[in-house]
């Protein structure tokens, strides 16, 4: 298994020779990590990781949705249940059927991702065959063991610059401030993830609303101590070094209700007879609240839509949430952010990035909404279209309009931590392969394409999520 020097490059001997003229300029840049679910307790505690399984695929839902697919039970996987039923547990057996169904990522991100991951970090020789998965288990285990692969060396070895986390805005971020006071130059930052808050017909709302109340330190009985509550733990977040807010939505509806309106909502959600419409005209409203608060204190709003979760719902009554289930749905965007826009995205002060997992308005809505409003920049390809083909597709659908100076780079939303290099390195040969398109059809020239490529590599993330 040796890894060509040449992958993903276009074949076409022009294009290819200046793709990879224009990564090699960039490869080595730092990495920045605006968006992931790494968890900070990694690199507040800096322990060896326990074994290969629980570290490269008991995290990643994008390794066990594919082999769920083919009918293999996430149980056997490993992954923990809801109400802790019994689910494999011995990390050998995991690792083999993982090896045993190898093949089955071949042509896939997630493939592309491995093959790097094990070869460049972990320093494996051979690709992961039934016949040999003990045996890379345990070369695997043996590199695990060095001070070498401690998150924190790891993290340097990786270049990283920024990771963000996810966190719930009840979250005491403890580990983040652990990270902090340990003197460790590393930066590791909260990102402020509402969701569970606005889900008012949740059965965990209430719950979710305790802890925000115990965290804020404030009592909630309205929508005015509501929203204080949130400004506080903003305010928090703030402190603690968050950038950015998210979140998560299937449609980005945006509108302001009324004071008595917006309030009669909420007092139902007290009660717990909330409708569904009641919800997604509490969401709209929230969507515009929380554009407010980013004028107030200066956190990127970011949006990521387009996306039924847990679509299958057996497998999130008994595993729960983030297992894989989560499927592209037709979005739209035009009309939905008509409102937010007109009333927020004129203010220099605010920054607004979309992503979306449904491709059909990158060309239609999105690239001309960018091109146009100084709020708005266009988040990476995201989730299912974060591979070759798909960033591709991404680039050329917008970059004519928006320009690539709207966008914000890469975004590995990552969940497996060593494969955060191999994500940006694709990503970085991706947008190589399309400039040095663009100089041989002599739409850009090759200083053109070097400050383009610098730009969507390092500088665009730095900037849009005002890094320095």
């Amino acid at each position: 298994m040796t890894l060509n020097p040449f992958r993903i490059f276009d074949p076409e001997p022009q294009v290819r020779q200046i793709a990879f003229e224009l990564y090699s300029m960039v490869r080595d840049l730092p990495l920045i990590s605006p968006h992931g679910h790494v968890e900070p307790r990694l690199l507040a505690e800096n322990k060896p990781f326990p074994n290969p399984t629980e570290l490269i695929l008991i995290p990643d839902h994008y390794i066990y949705r594919l082999l769920y697919s083919q009918g293999i039970p996430l149980a056997t996987l490993g992954i923990p249940t809801l109400d802790g039923s019994r689910v494999e547990q011995d990390p050998r057996k995991i690792w083999q059927i993982f090896a045993d169904n190898f093949y089955l990522f071949a042509g896939t991100p997630t493939g592309i991702w491995l093959t790097q991951e094990l070869e460049e970090v972990f320093g494996i020789s051979e690709k992961l065959t039934t016949a040999n998965g003990q045996k890379i288990y345990e070369q695997l285990e043996a590199k695990l063991r060095e001070p070498a692969f401690l998150p924190r060396k790891l993290f340097e070895r990786f270049k990283l610059a920024v990771l963000t986390t996810t966190d719930a805005p009840a979250d005491p971020l403890v580990f983040h401030r652990q990270i902090r006071a340990s003197g460790w130059p590393g930066r590791v930052i909260p990102c402020f993830r509402p969701d569970a808050l606005f889900e008012i017909n949740a059965p965990a709302w209430k719950s979710e609303l305790t802890a925000l109340e115990k965290a804020s330190g404030m009592a909630i009985g309205n929508f005015r101590q509501f929203i204080s509550s949130l400004e506080n733990r903003r305010a928090y977040f703030k402190q603690c070094g968050a950038v950015s807010t998210d979140q998560g939505i299937e449609s980005p509806y945006t509108h302001y209700l009324s004071a008595s309106e917006i309030e009669t909502i909420f007092q139902h959600a007290l009660r717990g007879s909330v409708s569904v419409q009641e919800t997604c005209a509490f969401q709209a409203h929230m969507l515009m609240e929380m554009a407010r608060m980013s004028i107030a204190d200066g956190l990127v709003m970011q949006i990521h839509a387009g996306v039924m979760r847990n679509h299958n719902r057996l497998v999130f009554e008994k595993f729960g949430i983030n297992k894989g289930c989560d499927i592209p749905v037709t979005t739209e965007f035009t009309r939905n952010l008509a409102e937010l826009l007109n009333i927020f995205g004129n203010d220099p002060r605010l920054t607004l990035v979309v992503f979306t997992a449904d491709e059909s308005p990158y060309a239609r809505e999105l690239a001309p909404l960018a091109g146009h409003y100084p709020a708005l920049k266009l988040g990476a390809a995201w989730w299912f279209h974060d591979s070759l083909q798909g960033m591709l597709r991404f680039r050329e659908q917008v970059s004519e309009t928006a320009s690539i100076y709207n966008t914000v780079g890469f975004t590995d939303d990552t969940r497996a931590f060593p494969s955060i290099p191999a994500r940006h390195d694709l990503s970085r040969r991706v947008d190589a392969t399309f400039l040095a398109r663009q100089v041989t059809r002599h739409i850009i020239d090759m200083d053109d394409a070097q400050r383009m490529i610098k730009a969507l590599a390092y500088e665009l993330p730095w900037q849009v999520y005002k890094l320095g």
